[in-house]
């Protein structure tokens, strides 16, 4: 569409419409919600350099490991648990997939089934607040972005539901491998106390702005906040000096995202 639109800019041969170019789009962006989209993604990059994503996926498997196809039901646990701190699929599949895959595959899964397991559950993360693309949707529609991520826990967490469901059902067919005996309650609490610090932000985020503590735009900045605390000085995984890349990855993220 934007190059039909340019080519008529030509044909027409009016130099004014191309000074209307960068003015719509400084004015789509122009939006003091939107700032909280680059933030909730600085956010999620801090959360998986610290390794969260590590500790999440373990407390995932200790909950849900036991059943068959135990790591597909970790997959789409841990997806849940990342949507709630990125609300991007393509951090989700990123964090998450190069993780699983690989020990989904060496587990005896089909290589097949553990992408498209791990590619079916990151679409939760645009579901499952904090979503980026409901923040954009708000923004732009004048919709309030609280009520939007009140309306999206219900449908990711059914969404989830769905997934483990057939997940389980194809792992049973195939005969995919199980654990042999559940998690003893000192793992079960060894694994939460790892993830407890993830387990947090999305409460923290959707607490406050649901009780009207603060905004979304603000949330997000909180968001940012409590992981670098986290990551730095709880963890003490994420260095200053790793401040610079995450600044980039996700501003290469927030640019793609805005030139569409």
């Amino acid at each position: 569409m934007g190059a039909t639109a340019l080519f008529i800019f030509l044909k027409m041969d009016m130099p004014i419409l191309f000074n209307m170019v960068p003015q719509r789009f400084f004015a789509g962006l122009d939006m003091f919600t939107l700032m909280a989209m680059p933030f909730f993604i600085l956010a999620g990059q801090i959360m998986n350099k610290s390794g969260i994503t590590t500790r999440l996926v373990n407390f995932a498997n200790v909950l849900v490991g036991h059943l068959r196809g135990g790591l597909a039901h970790a997959n789409i646990v841990a997806s849940i648990f990342f949507a709630g701190m990125t609300g991007a699929a393509v951090s989700d599949t990123a964090a998450i997939g190069t993780m699983l895959i690989p020990a989904m595959v060496e587990d005896g899964y089909d290589k097949d089934f553990s992408a498209a397991v791990t590619a079916a559950s990151s679409i939760i993360g645009p579901t499952i607040p904090p979503s980026n693309m409901m923040v954009i949707y708000g923004s732009l529609m004048g919709v309030s972005i609280a009520g939007l991520f009140a309306a999206g826990i219900l449908p990711g967490l059914l969404l989830g539901l769905i997934l483990m469901i057939l997940a389980g059902y194809i792992s049973y067919k195939r005969g995919y491998p199980k654990k042999e005996k559940r998690a003893t309650l000192l793992e079960m609490l060894k694994a939460s106390k790892e993830a407890i610090s993830a387990l947090l932000m999305p409460v923290i985020i959707l607490g406050g702005i649901l009780s009207g503590m603060f905004t979304p735009t603000e949330a997000a900045a909180i968001a940012v906040a409590y992981a670098f605390i986290v990551g730095t000085f709880v963890f003490k995984t994420v260095k200053l000096s790793d401040i610079p890349k995450l600044l980039e990855q996700t501003a290469r993220t927030t640019g793609v995202v805005f030139l569409i």
